[in-house]
């Protein structure tokens, strides 16, 4: 197992290591370490104990100094005993012990009896060092088959860490002398690639070569990516901000379909939360007009039949399908009623579309047809991050920022160029009907993190694409392709080109090594606009060459610089495309981009 220090470059260890998943003789295998013993369940290797109460903290010993997590931050975070929690798509679970009995593995080689088929295999880990280095290695997946591949696990820091891709960060650190808040506790979900189709037998784990830092699993598990599912609507959360409060009151939020299908689920998200959330109902309803549904609300269900659920903090959950026969191209109201206080809430900030909340106190209030029971309205979305529908061929994803997130276009009328796209595919029957997934992000970045992932915060522009790749797109329900249409906010925040680039390269190798079809698309001009001078410019062009020129990176280009430049001044939008700020394309721009794509471009086996 090799170390490496994290620093300023975790961001790319974190998310661009994970090796291909490709076979290996098992006499390779064999040559470079001793076979493991007889895979056991992972509770089984446990060997380290990671938690302890706060009133006898030197019960647990997690880093080799007597520091430890607290039981009572866990508890109030959600994570309990036992508590599944979805990380990334990931259905883990925490691990069913008491404070000051061991509750994870020191990675060394073990053999985990992991079983099944999936798009990916995660883990939820932590390094301990003295030094505040994480953690990496490379194990083994084996396959019913007899085959392997191999995969590279980095693990961050339980304490010096990144925020921005925690699974959860803990307020305080047990120590023997007392408990210190000075640094957060942090926990992480790593997924890495497993061979497509293939059933998995066991997993072998990272070897540990020394004393210079720890790798500790807690819960591992293979991600179901929803095969016979198609993404019909989705949004990436941006950030964790001040709402309401809200106290016994039901959002009734609004979304636009992309594929349509006989039966339908939900996704929901507690991102960046410090505490759970507890959702009492759910249903979802075609929208008549404003809050009112189109006939009675059909009730949502999760967890085995129960109208409610509890979202622990940093996790998501997965409805169960129900059946409602979705439409395609169409609005619907997916309501959620919060039966306590919510002071916060993760949110996509820049919806382009008026969604509904009910009267304080009022209660319940998802089975209603009418809208006479929701007074207010919101312009974002809390809490809602996908509704899949069974059936299809999968989905497109569009990771971009806010171009792709429909800022300029009208409000409410479904102009963003995913949208269009989206419609294009329904509308013909030569190549797969593709659902087409928007997770664009206002002012989001390939590089750089504008909302650091911790905190209440008025900065909604996301964590950076590489922190959010593994969520808001290689866990997306039936995803088969990304378009990647980032970077122009990155030269404008000063990032040079050739970091750009490198981030281009590293969406594109992670994407590959699950599988994906990645099309990148050119950065469109924005002269005029304050932000974008001629240095601005020159750096976008040198990222458009890199695009245009590179034969390999990418399996396909959409031009959109050449969709919607002004001929005679380049670094401008044509004025028919402008929304007039110079940089955001208008309703009629939009519509541009979306019509100009090829579709077969964005289908699996094609070329480039």
């Amino acid at each position: 197992m090799h170390r490496r220090p994290m620093g300023t470059t975790l961001a790319l260890l974190l998310t661009a290591t994970a090796l291909s998943a490709t076979a290996l003789p098992a006499t390779a295998l064999a040559a470079t370490a001793p076979a493991p013993a007889r895979p056991l369940p992972l509770a089984r290797l446990f060997d380290n104990r990671a938690v302890s109460d706060d009133a006898r903290p030197g019960a647990a010993d997690f880093d080799g100094a007597g520091r430890s997590l607290s039981a009572q931050d866990l508890t109030a975070a959600g994570w309990a005993p036992g508590t599944r929690l979805t990380l990334d798509g990931a259905g883990l679970v925490w691990p069913r012990t008491a404070p000051g009995a061991p509750d994870n593995v020191v990675a060394n080689g073990q053999a985990v009896a992991l079983h099944g088929r999936g798009g990916a295999l995660t883990f939820l880990v932590a390094a301990t060092g003295p030094g505040g280095a994480g953690a990496t290695g490379t194990g083994t997946v084996r396959y019913r088959d007899g085959s392997r591949s191999r995969y590279a696990l980095a693990a961050p820091d339980w304490r010096t860490g990144p925020l921005s891709t925690t699974a959860v960060a803990l307020p305080h650190v047990n120590a023997p002398d007392g408990q210190s808040a000075r640094t957060p506790a942090r926990l992480y979900a790593v997924s890495v690639p497993v061979r497509a189709g293939r059933e998995v037998a066991s997993v072998v784990l990272p070897r540990d070569p020394g004393p210079a830092a720890d790798l500790h699993v807690f819960a591992a598990a293979l991600r179901d990516n929803g095969p016979g599912r198609t993404g019909s609507w989705a949004a990436s959360t941006a950030g964790y901000r001040a709402v309401g409060p809200w106290t016994d009151r039901t959002l009734r939020l609004v979304v636009h379909t992309g594929a349509g299908g006989p039966r339908v689920r939900i996704r929901l998200a507690n991102t960046f939360a410090a505490a759970p959330v507890d959702i009492a109902a759910a249903s979802v309803a075609v929208q008549d007009a404003g809050a009112a549904a189109r006939g009675a609300p059909v009730p949502l269900t999760f967890d085995g039949g129960h109208r409610g659920t509890r979202i622990p903090a940093g996790a998501q959950t997965v409805g169960e399908a129900v059946g409602f026969r979705v439409p395609a191209a169409t609005n619907l109201l997916v309501s959620l009623h919060l039966p306590g206080t919510v002071t916060a809430a993760p949110v996509h900030q820049e919806a382009a579309q008026v969604s509904y909340l009910s009267a304080p106190g009022s209660g319940d209030r998802t089975g209603d047809t009418g809208g006479a029971a929701y007074p207010e309205t919101l312009t974002f979305w809390p809490y809602l991050t996908g509704v899949d529908v069974d059936g299809g061929p999968g989905s497109v994803v569009a990771l971009g920022d806010s171009i792709t997130d429909g800022v300029k276009s009208t409000s409410g009328a479904n102009r963003r160029w995913p949208d269009v796209l989206a419609r294009r595919f329904q509308a013909q029957s030569a190549l797969p009907r593709y659902g087409v997934l928007d997770h664009g992000i206002s002012a989001n970045r390939i590089v750089t993190d504008r909302y650091q992932g911790d905190g209440v915060s008025t900065d909604m522009g996301g964590v950076s694409a590489q922190h959010r790749l593994e969520r808001d797109v290689l866990a997306q329900t039936g995803a088969r392709t990304v378009i990647v249409f980032e970077g122009i906010n990155d030269v404008r925040a000063g990032t040079p080109a050739d970091a750009v680039v490198a981030g281009l390269r590293a969406l594109a190798r992670r994407a590959h090594e699950r599988g994906l079809r990645v099309v990148a698309a050119t950065l469109t001009p924005c002269g005029g606009s304050p932000g974008c001078p001629t240095a601005v410019e020159a750096q976008r062009r040198s990222v458009n060459a890199f695009l245009r020129e590179d034969g390999g990176t990418f399996d396909a280009l959409l031009d959109f610089d050449a969709v919607l430049r002004d001929p005679h001044q380049p670094q401008r939008m044509l004025p028919a495309y402008d929304s007039g700020d110079h940089l955001h394309p208008g309703d009629a721009g939009l519509r541009a981009l979306g019509d100009s794509v090829d579709l077969r471009a964005l289908v699996p086996g094609r070329g480039r």
